[in-house]
């Protein structure tokens, strides 16, 4: 994964994480937190994984959204094992995104499941477009921020753990992208001064 990002970069990104959210499971997930350590590395700026996976997650979900929600019924009905169960469960499933939904949609991004469901079963479904997309954006943006500041700050590991707890997590990812952007603000601006120090070094006395 990592080989393949520094080869075709934050394209490839974008396209793992909006075909992971039409209902495809591909690694999205990891492929940010890989291109977040090559960001650590100069490979990228942080800013511009963490934009490329929050409109990769933003379009993929809206698109299996209304893939759903125009032909998810249909197809549902033509699958032999489920066909008969369709007009029973449908109506519960209403229900259930009626008022459950929002939350459901938001912390979808952090549960492996739900992150490759969510969307398309919220259409399926008739869930409120513009409720639906509200908080796939909150939760979009906040996953890829999280993910991206993480794994850019303190490698793989902490954010496998992140992937690894999944729903649990969710209530700390604030505190996390917080922490996360302090310090990259603080890495940054070191960074700017031990820059300007050695160009003053470099420089030739007036």
């Amino acid at each position: 994964m990592t080989h393949a990002l520094e080869n075709y970069g934050l394209i490839l990104l974008f396209v793992l994480v909006a075909v992971e959210g039409c209902g495809i499971p591909l690694p999205g997930e990891t492929a940010l937190i890989a291109a977040g350590v090559l960001a650590s590395n100069g490979h990228y700026s942080i800013e511009s994984v963490i934009a490329v996976a929050a409109a990769g997650a933003i379009i993929g979900d809206n698109t299996g959204y209304w893939i759903g929600r125009i032909g998810g019924r249909a197809l549902l009905r033509r699958v032999p094992l489920i066909r008969h169960e369709i007009e029973r469960v449908l109506p519960r499933a209403e229900r259930f995104f009626g008022k459950h939904g929002p939350k459901t949609v938001f912390v979808a991004r952090f549960v492996a499941v739900l992150r490759i469901t969510a969307a398309w079963l919220a259409g399926v479904s008739h869930m409120q477009w513009w409720r639906f997309a509200a908080f796939d954006a909150a939760g979009s943006i906040l996953w890829a921020t999280v993910f991206g500041l993480v794994s850019y700050e303190f490698g793989r590991a902490a954010a496998d753990a992140i992937t690894h707890y999944g729903f649990y997590v969710v209530g700390a990812v604030a505190v996390v992208a917080v922490l996360g952007f302090v310090g990259y603000r603080i890495r940054r601006k070191r960074r700017r001064t031990a820059d300007a120090a050695h160009h003053d070094d470099a420089s030739p006395d007036a």
